[in-house]
């Protein structure tokens, strides 16, 4: 099933929807433009509605794009059928024959392409072998489990050795233990054979497990590409930081930039931050975007934010600790909280931030 990995190339792809009823065109993919690298798995993360499966489904073939070029290795493909691209598609639902086997469902793609039996048997048990069902070679389709069900699909998909396999939210159909045991798989598996994964989601978790690289979109547009440590440390703006984790936002104006550290104002009082997003510069009204593993709970006074604790949430190896203030409810992470001081709710406190772990954005939302 060894394959040389190719590239995936969109040079300033747009997907225009006309309407009609003769309102205004709707533009679902508006100048999309990046590199998935040969063997690389990259992840198009967005809410409903955002441009990811319309790109996907642009990269697959159908849906034709507007304006623009694909590129599957060095070849432009941009016009070209699905049938004529080397690629498969991994769907939400499992689409496997009920009135086959396993055996026959995997084997689909080969007979068609009227492969010899003798290849067809060999390639489905090294397939069935490498998605961990060699021994379901028999059973109906009816009598797995969900998650056997999405491994067939998978298995499927890989027999015919496409040199790019597009994913379309393959887990949202199956419970949270078993899109945890799949996510795990599916990166096994791609990594093993070094193939080129797009993966389309909106689960950020997802994402961040899965991905070398995650795209993030939103109405049609992308708003930052990166590793998802990146993407999670370093986002570019609100928005971004916001989908991808759970965060608190103050608003600050920007003082000095020092060697090291930005100084920023938070109700009169001085806040060092390390990180700032490309676009800020001193003296602009911007927002402090911190994670919940950013901040530190201290006496009432001594922190750069006074609250009060409205709940702890212990969850074994970490608390959250909910706190009210006048920006509203801010979450803050205490992990190992047998080795920290827990203050109880109801117990007046004052929030710390870490400087090395918090980031100045833009006011701006997109």
């Amino acid at each position: 099933m060894e394959k040389k990995s190719v590239s995936v190339t969109l040079k300033n792809v747009t997907k225009k929807f006309k309407d009609v009823k003769g309102k205004a065109d709707v533009i679902a993919v508006n100048g999309a433009e990046f590199i998935v690298e040969p063997g690389e798995l990259v992840t198009l993360l967005g809410p409903s509605g955002c441009g990811k499966t319309t790109t996907l489904r642009m990269v697959a073939g159908f849906e034709l794009p507007t304006e623009g070029k694909i590129l599957i290795g060095d070849t432009d493909v941009t016009m070209l059928p699905p049938n004529k691209r080397d690629t498969a598609t991994m769907f939400q639902s499992y689409g496997l024959f009920p009135h086959m086997s396993v055996f026959d469902n995997v084997a689909y793609g080969l007979k068609l392409r009227k492969v010899a039996p003798d290849e067809i048997k060999k390639r489905v048990n090294e397939s069935l072998d490498l998605v961990g069902l060699a021994t379901y070679g028999d059973r109906a389709p009816g009598k797995l489990s969900g998650g056997q069900q999405q491994r067939v699909a998978l298995a499927r998909s890989l027999i015919v050795t496409p040199s790019v396999l597009l994913l379309d939210e393959p887990l949202s159909n199956l419970d949270a233990l078993l899109r945890e045991q799949m996510r795990v798989e599916i990166k096994r598996i791609q990594k093993t054979l070094g193939i080129t994964a797009i993966y389309v989601t909106h689960d950020r978790v997802e994402a961040m497990s899965l991905s070398d690289r995650v795209i993030v979109m939103k109405n049609g547009f992308i708003r930052q590409i990166g590793a998802p440590e990146q993407i999670y440390e370093q986002p570019d703006t609100r928005f971004v930081a916001g989908f991808v984790g759970k965060a608190a936002f103050f608003p600050v104006e920007i003082g000095s930039k020092e060697t090291d550290y930005w100084s920023c104002n938070l109700d009169g009082k001085e806040v060092k931050v390390a990180q700032a997003a490309p676009d800020v510069k001193t003296g602009d009204k911007a927002v402090l975007m911190a994670r919940p593993e950013s901040l530190r709970l201290t006496e009432k006074g001594k922190g750069h934010l006074d609250g009060k604790v409205r709940m702890n949430v212990y969850l074994g190896n970490s608390l959250e600790s909910f706190v009210s203030t006048a920006y509203g409810e801010v979450l803050v992470q205490i992990d190992d909280p047998h080795s920290k001081k827990v203050f109880k709710e109801g117990q007046e406190v004052s929030i710390d931030f870490s400087p090395d772990r918090v980031r100045i954005l833009g006011e701006d939302e997109n």
